[in-house]
């Protein structure tokens, strides 16, 4: 093991330490979460609002590929929502709950950080050395599920939901919290799921799972994945394909990944011998 592993803790002392680095990775969250909730204009019609707005990124690009290909379906977006509050406490509670989630997201890395000091004493010196970048991939792949939620599942799903109608004499007037709570549980949701190849190394490291495992029961997580799909997106084909296809691509990278992992076990294992 590490160097820091030469005295023995007990339990309570393990405790103790766990203890304080929670305390610091929520204090990270909470500086951010402040900062954002100071900053309020540019979260919510900056960042939180905009997949609503037909001048969000995403939706101009698929109203211009609409134009070019002829398909006037892939406009979306093009008028903008109307919101409600009917809580008399119910924007100052979004705020709040708006801004954790901001803290959450923006403090990821330094969070990360703090579960690998506390992991890293427990750890053979090879192990370390063959975990160095977990910190930075793990919060690469976060970020890039953030963003993919937010660029294409994010206004794909507010223009289904927004616009979708039982009848004409039905008016969609959104109610603000309902939008909040789509559009972070998809955007969290997004960053959760592409840390699987993450999640696979460890248990792949652990020894838990094997390539053969994953491979053996890769048409059931095609299955799983399209499942996923339809929970966090709208039921449209779309839609649930956007999410299907990276859910599908991470399972196989973590196919990848505990191959490798298995190649550099039987590389040592002899050197030891």
């Amino acid at each position: 093991m590490s160097e820091d592993t030469n005295k023995e803790m007990s339990f309570l002392e393990h405790l103790e330490v766990l203890r304080w680095h929670l305390v610091r990775a929520f204090g990270s969250i909470m500086v951010f979460a402040i900062a954002a909730f100071i900053f309020k204009g540019f979260v919510f019609d900056t960042i939180i609002l905009a997949p609503s707005s037909p001048g969000f990124f995403t939706n101009r690009l698929l109203c211009n590929l609409a134009q070019m290909l002829e398909m006037p379906l892939l406009c979306i977006n093009q008028v903008p929502l109307s919101f409600q509050n009917i809580n008399m406490s119910g924007q100052f509670t979004t705020h709040i709950w708006v801004s954790f989630v901001a803290g959450i997201v923006v403090a990821f890395p330094y969070i990360f950080w703090e579960f690998w000091r506390f992991v890293r004493p427990a750890l053979y010196q090879n192990e370390i050395n063959n975990s160095r970048g977990a910190i930075f991939f793990a919060s690469t792949l976060f970020s890039i599920g953030i963003l993919f939620a937010y660029y294409i599942i994010c206004p794909l799903s507010v223009h289904f939901l927004g616009t979708y109608q039982v009848s004409d004499k039905v008016e969609n007037i959104v109610n603000l919290g309902s939008y909040i709570s789509t559009v972070t549980s998809i955007v969290l949701a997004g960053g959760i799921i592409f840390e699987l190849p993450i999640f696979i190394y460890f248990l792949a490291k652990v020894g838990l799972v094997t390539s053969g495992f994953l491979i053996k029961y890769r048409k059931h997580s095609i299955v799983v994945a399209l499942l996923l799909a339809a929970i966090i997106t709208p039921p449209d084909v779309i839609s649930q394909l956007l999410v299907c296809f990276p859910l599908i691509i991470l399972y196989e990278s973590g196919i990848m990944i505990a191959k490798r992992l298995e190649k550099k076990n039987q590389v040592e294992v002899p050197a030891n011998v």
